[in-house]
């Protein structure tokens, strides 16, 4: 099909606006359809960071640059690349989370797949609708557990289309090969079905075998429509997060960023405070505070990490211990979940925090809870006065769900405390001495493993492989900005980290006999050349 010449306006992909030529304009027919002058790609990204700024507040920020992306795919991205520290808490958390709650009143576009109840029987249907056949990249979440907010349901959306974002900008993953998809099951919030503008079913959420079969049915729908794509579950409540993960990461090449991802960086951030403290992982006591897929994620990625270094695995998880909602889980609760059995250890029972930080006189207090303000001055002090450095990681999401702000973990601490947080918190200075937080953001981790799952055409993603991200993102931090206390690589520097990331993860796909692609002479030259670049194409 020809092209009309105001297609390339209307297209995102194709679109450069006051970018395109002269002679483009001439050989295309634009002439007259844009303003005379040529920009170049370098001051339209001024001209949009100028109106960017402009806008009052972080959510009009980020409809604001959903537009572009609607619009002119290359320049968004160029944007944001550019100017990462900037826009990635715009694009992704903490603002998505208030576009998702609001995600019914600013929809503007569709974007990504919608798959709803209604479609069992033809979500291979449903899948074949998308325009794309080369997709390698899927996030899909069905809204339940969206951050620290709970079910949105259809609103969730925002998630799949943050999280795909990053990984072009992060990663370098053509936008092009990028599918987000929302599964609409129903929502129990009430007063989400109530508001005459959401956009989802309104109906309680489907359970049990029905749920589960309708998600068979999609898995399978998505190996026969994208076989070469990497699967990723996000934001799902922790039941089914644990349990679609153990049914399908042996059949499909899959991952769940919120168990493995969430792993991945915290591991990753508790080596890197083991360079700070010069107490190593094998001798750290970790204590959750929160008992969900993500804690259980993460802790059994340490068990495994010990477990390399020669720790029995039993007593690698000995090393962990969960505090949940009721109180710290011990061997003599009999209210727990099959997946905190492992972690429900000998020991006196303590139903408040801190009593359970100065009864097991952890190394580590590691916030998953999505409660906010529970690291207390209380609890980060007994924390200070058991440890020289105590390792305080608030990583609820958003910014409103975070355990202690950096200021309060410092101040607290005497500033002692190695922080982490997972939404970004700003410098802190103190007594003319600045510290920088760590953000323990996914987002240095997830789009690494899948542009790494991708060039080597894995077959399946595996622990080995978020093992491997982990210390290649642990060993990229200097030591100026570890005598910062910044024990994850500067933001700017996070193309390079997931390049690196890809190839070490390509290595483990080869090694491991799961990659379907020719080995490379260079993992790390092979991953660089085929990373996306937001530059404009060329016009004859």
């Amino acid at each position: 099909m020809t092209l009309r010449a105001i297609d390339y306006l209307h297209d995102p992909r194709l679109n450069k606006g006051t970018g395109f030529t002269d002679a483009e304009r001439d050989a295309l027919g634009l002439r007259g359809l844009l303003p005379p002058r040529v920009l170049t790609q370098r001051e339209q990204v001024s001209r949009i960071l100028e109106s960017f700024r402009s806008k009052p507040t972080p959510l009009e920020k980020y409809i604001y640059l959903a537009s572009l992306m609607d619009r002119n795919e290359h320049l968004f991205y160029r944007t944001v690349i550019d100017n990462i520290e900037e826009t990635m808490p715009i694009v992704y958390t903490p603002t998505v989370g208030e576009a998702c709650q609001k995600f019914a009143h600013i929809y503007r576009r569709a974007r990504g797949l919608y798959v709803s109840a209604a479609d069992r029987g033809r979500i291979a249907k449903v899948l074949y609708n998308w325009p794309e056949r080369k997709v390698r990249m899927i996030v899909v979440t069905d809204g339940e557990r969206i951050l620290g907010l709970g079910d949105l349901g259809t609103g969730g959306m925002g998630i799949p289309i943050g999280k795909l974002a990053l990984y072009t900008a992060c990663a370098g993953v053509d936008p092009a090969c990028c599918l987000p998809i929302t599964i609409d099951v129903g929502t129990n919030r009430k007063e989400t079905r109530a508001d005459p503008l959401y956009l989802g079913l309104n109906q309680d959420r489907l359970r049990g075998p029905a749920y589960e079969s309708l998600l068979e049915e999609f898995v399978m729908a998505v190996q026969e429509v994208f076989p070469r794509s990497v699967l990723q579950f996000e934001d799902f409540a922790t039941e089914n997060a644990i349990s679609l993960l153990a049914r399908y990461r042996d059949r499909v090449c899959c991952f769940n960023d919120d168990i493995q991802g969430t792993a991945g960086v915290t591991l990753a951030g508790l080596i890197g405070a083991a360079r700070i403290t010069g107490q190593p992982l094998r001798d750290q006591r970790i204590l959750f505070y929160g008992a969900g897929s993500a804690a259980t994620g993460i802790a059994d990625l340490i068990a495994s990490a010990l477990e390399r270094e020669g720790v029995p695995k039993e007593k690698g998880r000995q090393q962990c211990w969960f505090h949940d909602s009721h109180g710290l889980v011990v061997a003599s609760r009999t209210d727990l979940a099959a997946h905190k059995k492992p972690y429900a250890h000998e020991h006196t029972f303590h139903a408040d925090l801190l009593g359970s930080v100065e009864s097991l006189k952890p190394t580590a207090l590691i916030g998953v809870s999505a409660q906010p303000a529970t690291f207390t001055e209380p609890v980060v002090r007994a924390m200070a006065r058991c440890n020289k450095r105590p390792i305080v990681f608030a990583l609820s999401n958003p910014t409103s769900k975070a355990e202690c702000s950096a200021e309060q973990a410092y101040r607290w601490s005497n500033c002692t405390a190695v922080y982490a947080s997972g939404s970004p918190f700003p410098p802190v200075t103190i007594d003319g001495r600045e510290f920088v937080p760590g953000q323990g953001n996914n987002a240095y981790i997830f789009p690494g493993v899948g542009l790494g799952a991708i060039v080597s055409g894995a077959r399946r993603i595996t622990d080995s492989m978020f093992y491997a991200a982990a210390q290649t993102l642990a060993n990229l931090v200097d030591q100026k900005s570890l005598d910062q206390g910044l024990i994850y690589p500067r933001l700017p520097q996070i193309r390079a980290v997931s390049a690196h990331i890809a190839a070490a993860v390509s290595a483990i796909a080869h090694e491991q006999g799961l990659a379907t692609q020719p080995k490379p002479e260079d993992f790390l030259v092979d991953v660089k050349r085929r990373m996306y670049e937001p530059y404009y194409p060329e016009f004859a």
